[in-house]
């Protein structure tokens, strides 16, 4: 199972459109994440006419539009995997123990809202994943999105692409 993580978006504030290489890979992908902060309702029914399976939240920068859609927290099983998405997860100083904590029982925990990239476990063994932001790198040296695949029941090949600079 081939999946996307995405974050972040903030089309048409920060970008005008996702990027080309995002849209191919969310062709490709079994199932897309997205954590949050979409801005447009229409970049949700892009994805969503695009992806085979779509599993979304919104953030703390979506307005009603996407917050009648969206689940402030979502749960998908993919793969074996318990996967949960969420947008903010607060400072990165203690994030680890804070969301073994307020998310028991999942294996990956998706998240956003900083446009940094994250991959690390928390006690217990949670991994955190946050793909960054495809469209405003803010301080960061590039924007980006990950890729990852489960297969029998274990994540592989966890990716963190980087997108050329517009």
């Amino acid at each position: 199972m081939r999946i996307l993580l995405v974050s972040d978006t903030h089309v048409p504030v920060r970008a005008k459109r996702l990027p080309p290489a995002l849209l191919h890979e969310a062709e490709r992908a079994d199932v897309v994440i997205h954590a949050g902060d979409w801005v447009d309702v229409s970049t949700l029914d892009l994805l969503e006419r695009g992806a085979h399976r779509l599993v979304g939240v919104f953030g703390n920068n979506d307005g009603p539009g996407l917050r009648e859609r969206l689940p402030e927290v979502a749960r998908a099983e993919l793969g074996g995997l318990r996967f949960g998405v969420v947008h903010e997860t607060g400072p990165a100083r203690g994030r680890e123990a804070r969301c073994a904590e307020r998310f028991p029982g999942l294996d990956v925990l998706v998240f956003g809202h900083s446009h940094i990239p994250w991959d690390t476990r928390a006690p217990g063994g949670l991994r955190l994943l946050n793909p960054g932001s495809p469209t405003d790198r803010r301080r960061q040296p590039h924007c980006t999105y990950m890729t990852l695949s489960v297969r029998d029941g274990a994540l592989q090949d966890v990716t963190l692409h980087r997108l050329p600079r517009r």
